[in-house]
């Protein structure tokens, strides 16, 4: 195969930053859009559409702003645009059904308007991201800020109210049947954010007791919060607490961990903490990315957006307290199976759910 040349290299260096440039504006305008309910007043406005001055007025915003976001949103071919020629505040722009799916109905499992969230929260610590790359330290997670919260909170939320209870624990028989069995089993949340997790759980078997755990206390503030809207406050707790406290050891019969392990400065103590919650007769799940095998720069999985996600944020709030193994998102599966058996795991066994995002772990101790 011919080799291409150096100019050849250079060009289509310069096209990949020039669409990606693109992309990142696409996605800094969905921010917007949706910080500022743009998108969900276009798609109340229906099939009519409404103009600069109406949707300013509706959202409470500046016409002149909202007028160059919505060109803006025209030509990224987000919003669409009944007469481009028509005098400009004239214009009548409305968002195609499609496109509102996937930008508004927080219940579809289409649903991406957190996504940006999640970009604008990964690079909010700039600065002191730049300075741990020369260091070698790492950045509290806390210094990521809401938009970090509550993007990765909104991002997940429709897989575990929709299919965590209803898809994925069932797929797993003799766990399925000990949740739905007397007397009520227990679920040890590790790691659980602002609570979605938990609270799917909860809603999917209605004998279980939940305990969401996690040590960022806004995470839990606002996984209570949450809890607030569903109700479940008699089968269903939020803790700012660490789950390897001695006293809680053998209570559960389900100790979970979506999408942590690999932040864990020592992943080793977090799964042995998981152990110990579970005793000798609980199940330990652990849901984590679906990366490749082995690193490969053909990346056939998601290890593009992992480590993207790892060299933005993973990796330096992994080393934000030391000692660190300094794991990052893209934890491989020999790594995970490494960690389980240093923590006192017999077996691990990667269970047949299908997700395009995460793979299933149960470990046995």
């Amino acid at each position: 195969m011919t080799q291409p040349t150096d100019e050849e290299q250079r060009d289509a260096l310069i096209e990949r930053m020039l669409e990606s440039t693109r992309g990142t504006f696409l996605m800094f305008g969905v921010y917007i859009g949706g910080r500022l309910r743009l998108h969900e007043a276009l798609a109340e406005a229906g099939a009519a559409g409404v103009t600069s001055e109406e949707l300013a007025s509706r959202t409470g915003t500046n016409e002149r702003y909202i007028r160059e976001w919505l060109e803006q949103q025209a030509i990224a071919r987000i919003v669409d645009v009944d007469d481009e020629k028509a005098d400009e505040k004239k214009r009548h722009y409305g968002l195609p059904p499609g496109h509102a799916e996937v930008l508004v109905d927080r219940e579809s499992l289409n649903y991406l308007a957190p996504l940006p969230q999640l970009l604008v929260g990964a690079i909010k610590p700039l600065s002191a991201l730049l300075e741990a790359y020369r260091t070698g330290g790492g950045v509290p997670y806390a210094d990521y800020g809401n938009d970090l919260i509550e993007g990765q909170a909104d991002i997940n939320r429709t897989m575990f109210l929709q299919q965590l209870g209803k898809e994925w624990l069932p797929a797993i028989p003799d766990l399925n049947a000990r949740l739905m069995a007397d007397p009520p089993g227990r679920i040890a949340d590790v790691g659980c954010g602002a609570g979605w997790s938990s609270i799917g759980m909860a809603q999917s078997y209605p004998k279980v007791r939940v305990d969401g755990f996690d040590l960022d206390e806004a995470s839990i503030e606002l996984a209570r919060a949450n809890q607030e809207k569903v109700g479940l406050n008699d089968r269903l707790q939020f803790h700012v607490r660490d789950a390897a406290d001695p006293q809680l050891a053998g209570r559960y019969d389900l100790v979970t961990a979506f999408e942590c392990i690999h932040d864990m400065s020592q992943p080793v103590a977090g799964l042995r903490a998981m152990r110990s919650l579970a005793g000798d007769k609980g199940t330990v799940l652990v849901v984590d990315e679906r990366v490749g095998e082995e690193f490969s720069v053909e990346d056939k999985d998601v290890d593009w957006m992992m480590y993207g996600w790892s060299i933005l944020h993973c990796l330096p709030v992994g080393k934000a307290d030391e000692p660190s193994v300094e794991t990052g998102t893209v934890m491989r599966p020999r790594v995970l199976r490494r960690y389980a058996a240093e923590a006192g795991f017999e077996k691990v066994e990667i269970l047949p759910i299908e997700n395009f995002f995460f793979r299933f772990y149960r470990l046995f101790p």
